[in-house]
Order: C-alpha cells, then sequence, then structure tokens
C-alpha cells in the first residue's frame, strides 16, 4: 500500500463564527491551494458580515498547548498568524516558533484597519515588532499598519518604496505591503533585501471582501509550504485571491466573504 503524502500548513489565529474571516477562511484557503490546514485558536469570536458582537480570548497556557500538539506531531511546513490582540499570547507565539524552529512563517500584522482605528495595544505592538516580526519569512501590512511598522506617512508608490525599505531593514524580513484604496489602486509591492516587485491587482467591482487580509496571507503560506519561492507564492495568491473575489458571492447583510472555494464549482 501506497500511501499519499500532502503540504502541510497552520493558522494561528482568531475564529469567525460566520466563517468569512479568521481560522475559517484560513483553512478554506490552504485545502482550496492544495495543502493539509491546522489551526491553534487565540480567540472565539462572536461575529458576521455585520461585525463582531463578543470575543472570548484563549489563555496562554492554552494557546501554547495547542501549538505544542500541532508541532510534535503534525510539523507544519509554513505558518501564518492573524490578529492577536493580547502581548502574553504574542510571546507565546514568539516563543513557540522559535523553539521548533518554524519555517516559512507569514505574520498579517493586523494592528491598523483601514479605516485607521487602532486594534491592538502599543504594549502588544511592542511584543509583535520586537518578538514575532523579526522571525517572519514575510509580513503583510496594509498601509496604516506600515505606516505604524515604519513610522512614515505613505501618500503614493514611491512613499511604499521607503516604507517596505525601512521595515525590511528594521526588522529582517520581507514585507508585502498592500496598495489598497488609500494608494487609488490595488498594486501590492513585495520588497525583500536586494530587489523590490510591484504585482499589479485587477480592482475588481464587489463590497463583499470580508477576510481578505486573512486569505492572501493564507494563500500565500500554503504556496510557500509547496515549495515556491516567495515571488511565485505572492503571484499564486494574488490570481487566487482574485478568483476568490471574481465569483462574486453575495451572503450576509453586510460585507459578505469570499467564495474560497470557487475553483471546485
Amino acid at each position: 500500500m501506497s500511501y499519499r503524502k500532502i503540504k502541510t500548513a497552520l493558522t494561528i489565529a482568531g475564529s469567525d463564527s460566520s466563517g468569512g474571516a479568521g481560522i475559517q477562511a484560513d483553512l478554506k484557503t490552504m485545502l482550496a491551494n492544495g495543502v493539509y490546514g491546522m489551526s491553534a485558536i487565540t480567540a472565539l469570536t462572536a461575529q458576521n458580515t455585520t461585525g463582531v458582537t463578543a470575543i472570548m480570548q484563549v489563555s496562554p497556557e492554552f494557546l501554547c498547548q495547542q501549538i505544542d500538539a500541532v508541532f510534535s506531531d503534525i510539523y507544519p511546513d509554513a505558518v501564518k498568524t492573524g490578529m492577536v490582540a493580547d502581548r502574553e499570547l504574542i510571546e507565546v507565539i514568539a516563543e513557540r516558533l522559535q523553539f521548533y524552529k518554524a519555517r516559512n512563517i507569514v505574520i498579517d500584522p493586523v494592528m491598523v484597519a483601514t479605516s485607521g482605528a487602532r486594534l491592538i495595544s502599543e504594549d502588544a505592538v511592542s511584543s509583535l515588532t520586537e518578538r514575532l516580526l523579526p522571525v517572519a519569512r514575510v509580513i503583510t501590512p496594509n498601509i496604516p499598519e506600515a505606516e505604524v511598522l515604519s513610522g512614515m506617512k505613505i501618500s503614493d508608490k514611491a512613499d511604499m518604496e521607503r516604507a517596505a525599505a525601512q521595515i525590511c531593514k528594521e526588522y529582517g524580513c520581507a514585507v508585502l505591503l498592500k496598495g489598497g484604496h488609500s494608494i487609488s489602486d490595488a498594486d501590492d509591492l513585495l520588497y525583500e533585501k536586494g530587489g523590490t516587485r510591484w504585482f499589479k491587482g485587477v480592482r475588481i467591482d464587489n463590497p463583499n471582501t470580508h477576510g481578505t487580509g486573512c486569505t492572501l496571507s493564507s494563500a500565500i503560506a500554503s504556496s510557500l509550504a509547496k515549495g515556491y519561492n516567495l515571488n511565485q507564492a505572492v503571484a499564486l495568491a494574488k490570481e487566487y485571491i482574485s478568483g476568490a473575489l471574481s465569483a462574486m458571492l453575495d451572503l450576509g447583510k453586510g460585507s459578505g466573504p469570499l467564495h474560497h472555494g470557487f475553483k471546485a464549482e
């Protein structure tokens, strides 16, 4: 009897009860991109397409036990982290990833909403920048998050390049700086030591974008797990996001989710 091997990825993030973001989006994305997804949950949320009504955070001890359970049995080929609002949880994640010598770490540094609202505390931001970002293969900030990380105001593409260079220099990781509506197009910038690459984005007229950031970072992690280089992984992730948006799924009363399973139709 022959057994099939499959690449694996771990998401460390919160749960979205409506299925559009968080670990639910991550696991759907990983499956759609051909890897076996696993999860360590940082928080439970009661949320839907119209907003979040309750959050129940896990303890640092329980998060540690989840990560240990995964790494000690099915070692992941890639890891992605999503929103983690507590300093102690960030410390646990960073320590465990270093302990297990985790590879292909993709960090979605969820600190600031595209509206400009701060989502995590100052001490949590300090732990994120001091402990977690330096172990990343790539981070995926939006414009407001990149402004916090670089200490620069970003108004155009030249600013994006300067900010990404500063972040890369300070934290030693590659940066995928997402353009979005703040820069008037959907082009993203990948900055690595030694070079930059712009990824053109096609602006798709679809208001249902819940979970786009989670999905992008998970798609990148999936391709890194499969052995693609970072340029290839970002290109494939952008292609997947475009397909999931173009499928025009319409669920819920607010900003609905992407169609993660569009390839299967």
